[in-house]
C-alpha cells in the first residue's frame, strides 16, 4: 500500500460554536439573535489561534478528496468559523439554496454504524431522487471517470479482479473513512439546475476553507444511497433533498491515495482575444 503524503501544511482558523444537528445553523440568524451565546451553542472556551493567510493557489491545489481519516477532533469553532465565511459564497440572485446540517460525536457514532450495518447486510438503496452520472456519460468523461476508478483501487493495492477487497474500500463511504465530523448539503425540491450550480460553490468555498484550517474532506454523493439513514439522525423537513455528504477532518497520512491529474488546458478552456 502507498503512503500518502503529509498535507500541506496550511493555516487554521476558528470561532466558537458546535451546532445542533437537528436543525440546519444559520450563520445570519446567529449574529442577529439576542439570545445569549450560552444558548445558542456558543464554546465558552477561548476560541482556536487563527492561522496565518493562506495563499488561495496552495488551497485550491492542495484540497482533494481525502478517503482516510484521523479521530482526532475537530475544534467546534474552527468548523463554526469556517461555515460562518462559507455563507459569503456566490448563488444566484442571492438564493443561498444550500441548507446543511453538521453531525459530530455521538449522533455520528451511531449514523455510521447503522449505515455500514445496512450497506454490509445488503440493503437496497433507498430511491433515487437524482442520477449521479448520465446513462449515456460519453467521451472524454466516461474514460476519465474509469481511469479514476483504477487509480483508486490500485492506490489501495486491490487488484481490478478482487471483488470483494473493493466492496470493503466502498463500504468506509458510510463511515466517512473515519473522519470526526460529517456535513450533509440539503436542497430545496422545488429548486432548479442554477440552484444546484450554487450548491457546487458553496461545497468548493467550504474545502478551501477547510484546508485554510489544515483539515481536509472528501465529499460523497454515496450518501444520498442511504437518504432515509441520514434522515433519521438529522431530521430534515419532507422538501427537502440531500445532495451529498462530506467527510471533514485531520488526514490519516498513512492510508493510501493516489492524486488524480486534470485534463490539459487546451481540452477545457478556450480563449478568444481581439
Amino acid at each position: 500500500m502507498a503512503t500518502a503524503a503529509p498535507s500541506s501544511p496550511i493555516p487554521p482558523r476558528s470561532t466558537g460554536a458546535s451546532t445542533s444537528a437537528s436543525a440546519p445553523w444559520c450563520p445570519a440568524r446567529a449574529r442577529r439573535s439576542s439570545t445569549p451565546a450560552s444558548r445558542i451553542g456558543f464554546s465558552k472556551r477561548p476560541p482556536s489561534p487563527r492561522r496565518a493567510a493562506v495563499d488561495v493557489y496552495e488551497a485550491v491545489q492542495s484540497r482533494r478528496a481525502v478517503r482516510g481519516f484521523t479521530d482526532r477532533p475537530v475544534p467546534a469553532d474552527v468548523l463554526q468559523r469556517v461555515l460562518s465565511a462559507a455563507s459569503w459564497a456566490p448563488s444566484g440572485s442571492n438564493v443561498q439554496p444550500w441548507r446543511i446540517y453538521v453531525v459530530t460525536g455521538a449522533p455520528l457514532d451511531e449514523l455510521k454504524k447503522v449505515a455500514v450495518e445496512r450497506v454490509n447486510a445488503g440493503d437496497p438503496w433507498d430511491e433515487r431522487e437524482y442520477e449521479m452520472y448520465p446513462a449515456d456519460l460519453g467521451s472524454p468523461y466516461r474514460e476519465r471517470r474509469s481511469a479514476f476508478g483504477m487509480q483508486r483501487y490500485a492506490s489501495l493495492g486491490i487488484a481490478r479482479e478482487d471483488w470483494e477487497a473493493r466492496q470493503r474500500a466502498a463500504v468506509a463511504n458510510w463511515d466517512a473513512f473515519g473522519a470526526p465530523v460529517a456535513l450533509f448539503c440539503y436542497i430545496g425540491r422545488g429548486m432548479g439546475m442554477p440552484q444546484w450550480a450554487d450548491l457546487g460553490m458553496y461545497l468548493q468555498t467550504v474545502m478551501l476553507l477547510l484546508r485554510s484550517e489544515g483539515l481536509h474532506s472528501c465529499p460523497q454523493m454515496a450518501w444520498s444511497q442511504v437518504r432515509r439513514t441520514v434522515a433519521d439522525v438529522v431530521a430534515p423537513p419532507d422538501e427537502l433533498m440531500l445532495f451529498c455528504g462530506m467527510s471533514i477532518g485531520y488526514e490519516d497520512v498513512t492510508v493510501g491515495y493516489s492524486r488524480t491529474g486534470r485534463a490539459p488546458l487546451a481540452e477545457t478552456v478556450k480563449m478568444l482575444s481581439g
